[in-house]
């Protein structure tokens, strides 16, 4: 019973910690910080454990994203990807950002980011935001509003997986028919692409459709053709995961809408597809 609950403190500590920063990695370090610090303090003065701690996640993790700086040496600092098809034990799938939306939070400042998540992701209201973060109810609803407007209305999570647009897509790349491929693409379609400190990229962004389905063709001859795939569902969206003796070299994540792809999330940092699991 106490494994349980604590394994459930864990998750939930994790994901708020996720959605502020983007990265696992740092979110379980910031979770395994505030436990080993509740552990040696005075509880007297602490009427609820789980806010407490709660609290304390949310404050750290905004910390964290203030004070460290999030780039890539090749292409373009993206989240770290987490799998929502399947019971991960990491996280709790609901209340995980979709990918979409993590990437454009990078442009929110950190305090901003926790207001939005806490609001949309956790349903709070906004003198609950402001006891947890410490600052004036109304102050919350500015943070919100501003927050909202940056993110063009984008919901919280993808209610579509949409895997019939990538079966098209990768049907498209093995076939090599760019016009097929270009057919799925929306005018103003983007590609964004996350090498790490290793891992050279062709290009960090691009946008048009013949531009981008040229460069992903190209990518895919040169680099992917002799990988085994799947498609998976990554923070809520679809996604094409290129491997090769049980190594994952390539996650390519989709935005769909209406049937059409607008965004491209091209992960080949070694150290974000490690947690990519392979079936």
């Amino acid at each position: 019973m106490i494994k349980s609950y604590m394994e459930d403190i864990h998750r939930s500590l994790a994901t708020y910690a996720y959605n502020i920063i983007g990265s696992m990695e740092d979110a379980k370090d910031v979770v395994q910080d505030v436990i080993e610090k509740y552990i040696g303090i005075d509880k007297a003065h602490i009427e609820n454990e789980r806010n407490y701690l709660i609290k304390s996640t949310i404050n750290h993790a905004i910390n964290l994203k203030k004070k460290k700086s999030y780039q890539s040496v090749y292409g373009e600092w993206l989240p770290e990807p987490v799998g929502t098809n399947e019971a991960d034990k990491k996280i709790i799938q609901e209340q995980t950002a979709s990918y979409t939306l993590l990437v454009l939070m990078e442009k929110l400042n950190a305090l901003e980011r926790a207001v939005f998540i806490l609001k949309e992701g956790f349903d709070y209201k906004h003198k609950d935001i402001a006891d947890l973060l410490d600052i004036q109810t109304d102050y919350s609803r500015q943070l919100f509003v501003r927050a909202k407007k940056s993110l063009q209305k984008k919901p919280f999570k993808a209610r579509i997986m949409d895997t019939t647009v990538a079966s098209s897509y990768i049907s498209a790349l093995m076939h090599a028919d760019i016009e097929q491929l270009e057919s799925l693409l929306v005018q103003d379609v983007a590609l964004m692409a996350d090498g790490g400190s290793t891992a050279k990229v062709v290009a960090k962004n691009i946008t048009g459709v013949q531009q981008t389905a040229q460069l992903l063709q190209n990518v895919y001859g040169m680099f992917l053709q002799d990988k085994t795939y799947f498609i998976t569902e990554i923070n809520h969206q679809a996604a094409v995961v290129f491997y090769k003796d049980r190594v994952v070299y390539n996650c390519q994540i989709l935005a769909i809408h209406k049937g059409m792809i607008t965004h491209f999330f091209s992960i080949v940092d070694p150290i974000k597809l490690a947690s990519i699991k392979i079936p």
